[in-house]
């Protein structure tokens, strides 16, 4: 109970570091939607870097993942570490750096907006926040049932279920209302560099107890020999390929990210900053996912909830340190809720609202992305009670939902041919199909190519991914362009 009591007071601790950086955010922040949402497009490279950074962070980065290594093999790190880690960064330029353009340039602040705006359709721009939200609050409600589970755990039952979920949603709520985007950036910053920190801490002291890196490969030659050989198992290369496709591309999508596309202060900001991404992830990923690889072969064994880390921690770092890093992940997973708040919050204001709304200021627009917080907030809280097993489903496919969206928006982005019905094609019938392949059982989910099946199945996602381009690009072929449409919108964009 003493290493449970040192989580509970570094918890506190770190929210009370985050309101009070809120209320600082606060006073500094401008009553007006685009400074709430956006910050007023002013991050520098290291809040922009490190803000995108932290918002990835989740409890996935320091317990699943290592879980996953210390099972499967360290493979996972060429999957989370080296090909999506460079994967997103080729993303950000090629899809990234077009967005800042076209917000800087028209003012855009969501996705939806953009699109909508490009093809005169309110339609497709509902249709992108509809999908975006369909994806997004579930992912939410994990992080809620998350740390409600966690704290129950944590304290023996001393803190109900309900009571620890509903807790950090109060929090999160009044922390985004009050700091907005600034805010929320600002404790990202912190919460990234000290959770970087704490993985290579928790790396030397682990290897300074075991004899060093030389000593842990070799306990993990001998007690798992498959673990040091390239594939084998789950470690198909189309699954490899998959995975790694379908989380950048998704990741690309996701709406806490993609929106910080349109943050940056400048063109040298953004393009550092992308340019810094795959560094930042291998210098995170690798430690993180080897220590899960190294425990296989020393000995330490999945604790209860089949995470091997806290395990692996306890037996070879001081209590205290262990406890940190515990509570260093919870707060990494609160720190990647609070921006999908504030992201959820922006479509529901910009795509909904603005479409129904007789009249529109920018104070009241600001109140009503509030309000949003609010309700999103409050409507995953409320699922999180039940823990149904459909939401939690919807979670754990989020990143292959969103991946439906980067390759229509890409086309639409770059070729001046593509219209309103190709959009729309190409964005709901490759979600139609994903879907169906995760709730239909008659729907396969994994796709063998004819004369490939060395290679192993394709997932879904991806095969979704493709119809969608093949929409997007054959219906815009044999479709005329609406008189709303504005087919040079993207064209000619200047950072000056």
């Amino acid at each position: 109970m003493a290493d449970a009591g040192l989580q509970l007071a570094i918890i506190l601790a770190y929210l009370l570091v985050a309101l009070a950086i809120g209320l600082v955010a606060y006073r500094v922040t401008e009553r007006t939607a685009e400074d709430y949402f956006l910050a007023s497009r002013t991050f520098g490279t290291v809040v922009l870097l490190f803000t995108t950074f932290a918002t990835l962070l989740s409890a996935f980065t320091f317990f699943g993942g290592p879980s996953l290594s210390y099972s499967a093999g360290p493979e996972w790190i060429l999957v989370m570490g080296t090909m999506d880690g460079v994967l997103f960064g080729v993303l950000w330029y090629v899809i990234g750096y077009k967005q800042w353009l076209a917000g800087r340039v028209h003012g855009y602040v969501t996705l939806g907006e953009m699109l909508g705006d490009r093809f005169g359709s309110r339609t497709l721009r509902m249709a992108v926040a509809g999908v975006s939200l369909f994806w997004l609050i579930p992912y939410v409600m994990l992080q809620q049932q998350g740390a409600g589970t966690a704290l129950e755990a944590l304290t023996d039952g001393a803190v109900p279920y309900w009571v620890g979920a509903g807790g950090i949603t109060l929090f999160m709520i009044v922390y985004v209302t009050v700091s907005g985007m600034r805010g929320v950036a600002w404790t990202d910053t912190l919460q990234g560099i000290f959770m970087l920190g704490m993985v290579w801490i928790a790396v030397g002291w682990v290897l300074h107890s075991v004899g060093g890196a030389s000593a842990a490969t070799a306990a993990l030659a001998d007690a798992e020999p498959g673990h040091l050989t390239l594939g084998g198992g789950i470690y198909t290369p189309a699954y490899m390929v998959s995975t790694a496709v379908s989380i950048a591309f998704g990741v690309t999508m996701f709406p806490q990210v993609n929106q910080r596309f349109f943050v940056a202060r400048s063109e040298a900001v953004l393009k550092r900053t992308f340019t810094l991404w795959p560094v930042l992830v291998v210098l995170l990923f690798v430690p993180a996912f080897m220590l899960g690889a190294w425990a296989a072969g020393l000995g330490v064994s999945p604790n209860a909830n089949g995470r091997i880390l806290p395990p692996l921690l306890n037996a070879h770092t001081p209590a205290w340190f262990g406890a940190l890093v515990v509570a260093g992940a919870m707060a990494a997973m609160m720190s990647s809720s609070d921006s999908m708040l504030l992201s959820g919050s922006s479509y529901l204001t910009r795509d909904v609202y603005r479409q129904v709304a007789e009249t529109v200021t920018d104070r009241r627009e600001a109140l009503v992305g509030q309000g949003a917080v609010v309700a999103i907030a409050v409507v995953a809280f409320v699922a999180s009670l039940f823990r149904p097993g459909t939401l939690v489903q919807i979670g754990d496919t989020a990143f292959g939902g969103f991946a439906q969206l980067a390759l229509p928006v890409l086309v639409a982005l770059y070729w001046r041919g593509t219209t309103r019905d190709g959009m729309l094609a190409g964005v709901l019938g490759s979600q139609a199909f994903y879907l169906a392949s995760v709730f239909l059982p008659m729907v396969r989910d994994g796709y063998v190519l004819p004369g490939l099946g060395g290679l192993g199945a394709w997932s879904s996602s991806v095969v979704g991914m493709a119809l969608g381009l093949v929409l997007t690009v054959g219906v815009s072929a044999v479709t005329t362009p609406s008189a709303a449409e504005n087919p040079d919108r993207y064209e000619e964009l200047s950072a000056e």
